[in-house]
């Protein structure tokens, strides 16, 4: 059985997809404007460790993840470059699909645009005019009437006498307490340059809450299970996603809301005027790794606030040494020949499975499930300095790892983590150097090799090279 706190409805609850064995899955994707920075990454990550784990648990996820290329933020930012919005956009929408490969984020099935669904959109407003919710005001924008949609509130809970009947908000992102009518089509302005749309009410452009109700309803339906999200989205953003997508449908928007908490940096809210902003690149021009970042974004559950530093990433690259080192050990004891399973081995490798599967169907409890990784390697590693563990179980075990691994996606090094070929070839020089007791060069090639930032450690089976 698999749970997830529901935002919706403020408790834990047992995932009963719309389709057995199929979930459609929302993620409000980055507004192309600028760098995505490490707390757009956490919820990202949280996302991915959604989606992989209700794989990992044999349901088949479409997942569409949209991208903002129109809003207030996009337009003045293409407006300062004096570049066309979509030339200016366009270097933002590349720049996010490197960064999740950087961090190893499987890509969604279906990235829609905002600029390439506009007609649904009119569509949806054309409907809401004709239920009477939408109406034209004097700006000749369109806005949501809450006043007509009694529902309004259900997600955030959103007492009705805090609703300021006839006040409205033209921006795409409010204060909270502004509890009024939101732009559906905003009416076009000079502000606006060369962005802009025909529609029944005039040239202008879509609100921003508009584009992710449009785009969801296209690819995954008038109903669908999980939306996500990062806490801040819920008010005004998911709110007023569920009252225009149920005022127009009549059906129930989504089953499941599931929101993960702020990043925090140094225990500070992260802020430019305090100098701690980073975007992904910032990070990895000081020198650490997409897996080592992955690693520090992953580990902390999604509902509780997580605190980045470069401690927690020098204690992730400490980690993944640790588990490179088992997989290592692994691979050597692997080519012994031995066929005989061990019921022992087997036992282990079954137990942390199932811990792995029962932590992270606890609502992806990622302490738990990490927990059962780090069992796992520490009796590995007494198996095998007892001798044990060798050919068939060794193989077994690396098969279990890897299967931990299709959600964790952290257990494979960086391609800059790789030995290259040259420094491989030093150790087997240095090797070779002290077989021949040519201690002088075998010394004078470690310190090389130290100072090119790498490590040879001794080892029984010869020598093993590592980053430092």
């Amino acid at each position: 059985m698999i749970t997830f706190y529901n935002s919706l409805h403020h408790k834990q609850q047992e995932f009963k997809p719309i389709t057995e064995g199929q979930a459609g899955l929302y993620t409000c994707g980055p507004t192309v404007y600028n760098y995505a920075h490490i707390g757009n990454f956490r919820a990202y990550m949280f996302e991915d460790l959604l989606k992989r784990t209700l794989q990992f648990c044999g349901i088949k996820v479409k997942h569409v993840m949209n991208l903002t290329d129109v809003d207030d933020k996009t337009i003045r930012g293409a407006q300062a470059a004096k570049l066309p919005l979509n030339e200016f956009t366009q270097k933002y929408k590349d720049a996010f699909f490197q960064d999740i490969k950087t961090l190893r984020i499987e890509p969604a099935d279906v990235y829609p645009a905002a600029t390439d669904h506009i007609p649904e959109m009119i569509e949806i407003i054309k409907v809401l005019f004709e239920k009477g919710i939408a109406y034209q005001a004097e700006d000749k924008s369109v806005y949501f009437s809450i006043a007509k949609w009694p529902r309004y509130g259900q997600l955030v809970h959103i007492d009705q006498d805090q609703m300021k009947s006839g006040a409205r908000v033209s921006m795409d992102e409010y204060a909270k307490e502004s509890v009024a009518d939101f732009a559906l089509w905003k009416a076009y302005d000079e502000d606006d340059g060369d962005v802009a749309w025909d529609s029944p009410w005039g040239k202008g452009r879509p609100g921003w809450h508009l584009e992710c109700s449009a785009m969801s309803m296209k690819y995954l339906g008038k109903t669908f299970d999980i939306h996500c999200g990062g806490i801040d989205n819920m008010f005004p953003h998911h709110e007023d996603e569920i009252a225009q997508s149920e005022a127009a449908n009549g059906v129930k928007f989504v089953n499941y809301w599931l929101h993960c908490a702020h990043l925090m940096v140094d225990g500070q809210k992260m802020s430019k005027s305090l100098g701690n902003f980073y975007t992904l690149r910032d990070i990895l021009e000081k020198g650490y790794t997409g897996r080592e970042i992955r690693w520090v974004l992953l580990g902390t559950h999604y509902r509780q606030s997580l605190n980045f530093s470069f401690k927690a990433l020098e204690e992730a690259r400490t980690a993944l040494q640790r588990l490179d080192a088992l997989k290592t050990r692994l691979k050597e004891n692997q080519q012994v020949n031995d066929n005989n399973q061990d019921q022992n081995v087997d036992k282990l490798l079954e137990d942390a499975i199932e811990n792995f599967k029962k932590a992270l169907c606890d609502d992806l409890n990622i302490s738990a499930a990490l927990a059962a990784l780090f069992d796992l390697l520490r009796e590995l590693n007494k198996l095998m300095d007892d001798g044990k563990c060798l050919g068939v179980n060794a193989k077994n075990a690396l098969e279990t790892l890897a299967k931990m691994d299709t959600v964790l996606a952290v257990l494979e090094p960086d391609h800059d983590d790789q030995v290259p070929q040259e420094i491989q070839q030093m150790a087997e020089d240095r090797q070779a150097a002290r077989k021949a007791k040519d201690f002088a060069t075998a010394d004078e090639l470690r310190k090389k090799l130290d100072e090119l930032g790498w490590v040879v450690e001794d080892t029984p089976k010869g020598p093993r090279v590592k980053k430092k």
